[in-house]
């Protein structure tokens, strides 16, 4: 597997709608063209199963469920990238402070949410495919630390956690052997050369090495075998790069499976985007990076401090021991303030039992500046070469 560049976009239809626009070196461009100037070449998109209430009012955050999710994929396809796509099994987000089930899955036991499981993955993968989406990776669940689909899948339910993602990667291996057999018509000519469509499993905190010893020894005691192991890693929230670090090379050895970082972001200003949003104080939540959390990144939240800790990143993702380090994707990098597009609506608030507020939580972590104009982060992206080396231990980042 050649190293990924990858972005998360999830949110580009809903910013679009919105009246996002983005610019680089002033000119106003498509944001895949601007992405795909800088070297990106693969979009991770979420799927949610029915972001809407029973009364018909949207959850927000991209309204992400298969159709919306669907046209941003086959536009991405189009563009040239490959498609990480990201199965929630939930209405709205899933992480590891909530994995709800769908609606529609409220009442069901082990045994039947294993089997929706199964056939909503089976659906998804059908779906995509026909429509041509070059689905080059697939993630079963997201953020994992605490389990999906609680509480029946909920830590330390570790048979009944394993029992859900097997489904899930049984379905994607059911879909890819219809795909290999010429099953499935309108598959993306891109993939015929892709002998297996890897899974990846994903968990949050990538700092946390016994986290990840703790769930991959449960797991790979039950479990189907998979592609990859991805981990999110915000340095405001999980640790320091050299905890990121030492925590890839033990789980690469330890499972041997390579490794992607499936969320990464780190903000460039503190300065507050409320003239941008123009909501009231009380209707939104600002920015995640609380000063607090801020004392704690060994980076200054400004555009230089973002492209230093982003070269550090990438200087220490690409030589994990045994070339185990595949790449990575930028949290939702085009998440600007503007009015209309945030982390939560009213009705989602409600779903996932949240007092709110509202708003965008994300806009000064983005790689873009408040205006839509591209941050210099980009160009190191666009001109970073991974090289792998065998047993390289890096220095400690002071």
């Amino acid at each position: 597997m050649n190293f990924v560049k990858g972005m998360d976009l999830s949110t580009l239809a809903e910013l679009e709608k919105c009246g996002a626009k983005y610019y680089d070196n002033g000119e106003e461009k498509d944001l895949l063209e601007i992405m795909k100037s800088y070297d990106v070449d693969t979009i991770r998109i979420r799927v949610w199963n029915d972001p809407w209430s029973e009364a018909g009012e949207s959850y927000g955050a991209g309204e992400n469920d298969p159709k919306t999710s669907l046209e941003i994929a086959k536009r991405v396809t189009k563009a040239g990238f490959g498609v990480l796509l990201n199965l929630h099994y939930s209405d709205f987000w899933a992480d590891p402070g909530k994995q709800f089930k769908p609606k529609a899955w409220e009442s069901y036991g082990v045994k039947e949410l294993e089997q929706a499981v199964y056939d909503f993955t089976l659906e998804m993968m059908h779906l995509y495919l026909e429509n041509g989406v070059n689905i080059t990776m697939v993630q079963v669940g997201n953020e994992l630390s605490n389990g999906l689909l609680w509480p029946e899948g909920k830590v330390p339910n570790y048979d009944n956690i394993a029992a859900f993602v097997n489904a899930g990667i049984r379905a994607v291996r059911k879909a890819d052997e219809e795909r290999l057999a010429g099953s499935i018509k309108g598959v993306c000519p891109q993939m015929e050369g892709l002998s297996k469509i890897p899974v990846m499993i994903h968990l949050d905190n990538g700092g946390n090495n016994a986290l990840y010893r703790e769930w991959f020894d449960n797991f790979t005691k039950r479990g189907e075998d998979f592609e990859l192991i991805g981990l999110s890693y915000y340095p405001f929230w999980h640790g320091s790069l050299q905890m990121l670090n030492d925590n890839m090379n033990d789980i690469a050895k330890r499972y041997g499976k390579d490794l992607i970082v499936a969320e990464v972001s780190m903000g460039y200003t503190m300065d507050d985007y409320k003239d941008y949003e123009k909501l009231a104080d009380e209707e939104r939540k600002g920015y995640a990076t609380k000063p607090a959390l801020v004392e704690k990144i060994e980076y200054p939240m400004t555009v230089q401090g973002q492209y230093d800790f982003m070269e550090d990143f990438l200087n220490r993702i690409s030589h994990i021991d045994d070339g185990k380090g595949k790449g990575f994707f930028y949290w939702e990098p085009a998440w600007i303030p503007v009015p209309g597009s945030g982390w939560a609506t009213p009705a989602s608030l409600k779903y996932i039992q949240d007092p709110g507020p509202c708003g965008n939580e994300w806009a000064n972590q983005a790689l873009f500046d408040y205006e839509g104009n591209a941050l210099p982060t980009l160009k190191l992206i666009r001109d970073f070469k991974a090289v792998s080396y065998t047993h390289l231990t890096l220095p400690t980042i002071a």
